[in-house]
Parts: C-alpha cells; structure tokens; sequence
C-alpha cells in the first residue's frame, strides 16, 4: 500500500489527491489545523499539521499560500517529500522540477525549464522553453509564460495571464488574473492589466 499524506485539506488537497491517484497511490489521508474539517474529497482528516512526525508516508503540503506552503515543506524532512505529476502533461525530458511541487492536468514544460521547491503549476498552463521559476511559485490556471522568463520566489501568476518572453519578475510578486508583462518587474507587489502596472504592495 502507497499512502500519502497531504498537508491542507482544501480544494486545491483535493487535486493533489486525483493527481495522487492517478500516480498509484492506494491510499490518500489529510491534516489540516482547522479541527472542524474531518475529510476531503472523500479521504479522511486523520490530525493537525505537526502531526506529521508520527505519520509514516510519503507527504506533499496542499495549501495555495505561498508563505504558508514554504513555511510547512522547510520543515519537513526532504525524505518524506515527493513531487506529483498528472500524467495528461506533457514534461520535457530536460527539464528539472524541485520537491513538493505538483504539476496539473494539461501543463506543457518544454526543454531546459528549471522548476523551483514547493511550486503549484496549475491546470493547463505551459512555461516555454529556458524557464526558471523560483521556489514555491503559483502559475495559475491557463498562464503561460514564452520563452526564456525568470519568475522569483514565492510570485504568483494569476490565472490566464501571459509573461512575454526574456522577461524576469521578482520575487513576491502577484500578478492578477489576465494579466500581460511584457517588461521585466523588479519591484515586489501586485500588478494588474494589459500591460501590467503596480497598482500596491
């Protein structure tokens, strides 16, 4: 029997339990710190987060927060951890992607993308070729990023947006749904439109 632990019983722990599945895991349990919430998608909340130490399984950190995902995974033992695939996308042999991260159905990773620790690559987005996306990153539903970007630590792309290629975005950056970078961003903060302006930290 293959079980995995999924820290953070929510809907995106629910994907990672599909994507789980499907990567012949037999059986799939939860922790989550909110005691009200006794199951997830149908697979039992069996303890709290710091529970963990007394579970013997393989474990991924479910939690869409980036700050909150990092903090969790840093303190979990690099053994335990693994890095989940759907097998519906389509990852190039030269590319390299780090621990805890999740890859969705329908991603395309073409050649020589450099995938950071704990990064969520959301269903059917794509990272063109010589991308290097930084520690727990979020590339959000139907992004997309040409070739050649740099995305910093702990950013997150937001739903249907586009990076142009050659462009470096900074760290703890939040670009908004549907937006369009078409000049690198050095600034943290969030970011929003065609093309994309800082509109706050």
């Amino acid at each position: 029997m293959r079980t995995l632990a999924i820290i953070g019983a929510s809907g995106h722990g629910k994907v990672i339990a599909d994507i789980a599945i499907k990567n012949g895991y037999t059986d799939i349990i939860f922790l989550d710190d909110n005691a009200s919430i006794l199951e997830c998608g149908g697979h039992p909340v069996v303890g709290k987060s710091a529970d963990i130490k007394n579970i013997s399984a393989d474990v991924i950190v479910g939690i869409g927060n980036s700050r909150i995902r990092k903090r969790i995974q840093e303190s979990l033992n690099d053994d335990d951890l693994v890095t989940l695939i759907h097998p519906d996308a389509v990852i190039a042999d030269s590319a390299s992607i780090g621990l805890g991260t999740v890859i969705m159905a329908g991603v395309v990773v073409n050649p020589d993308v450099l995938i950071g620790r704990g990064c969520i690559i959301n269903t059917c987005s794509s990272l063109d070729h010589d991308c290097k996306i930084g520690n727990f990153v979020h590339v959000a539903v139907g992004s997309h990023l040409c070739g050649a970007v740099t995305v910093g630590d702990r950013t997150w792309i937001g739903a249907g947006a586009t990076v142009s290629n050659n462009i470096t975005i900074c760290r703890d950056v939040m670009l908004g749904a549907g937006g369009v970078v078409v000049k690198s961003i050095s600034e943290p903060g969030t970011y929003v439109g065609v093309p994309a302006q800082r509109i706050g930290s």
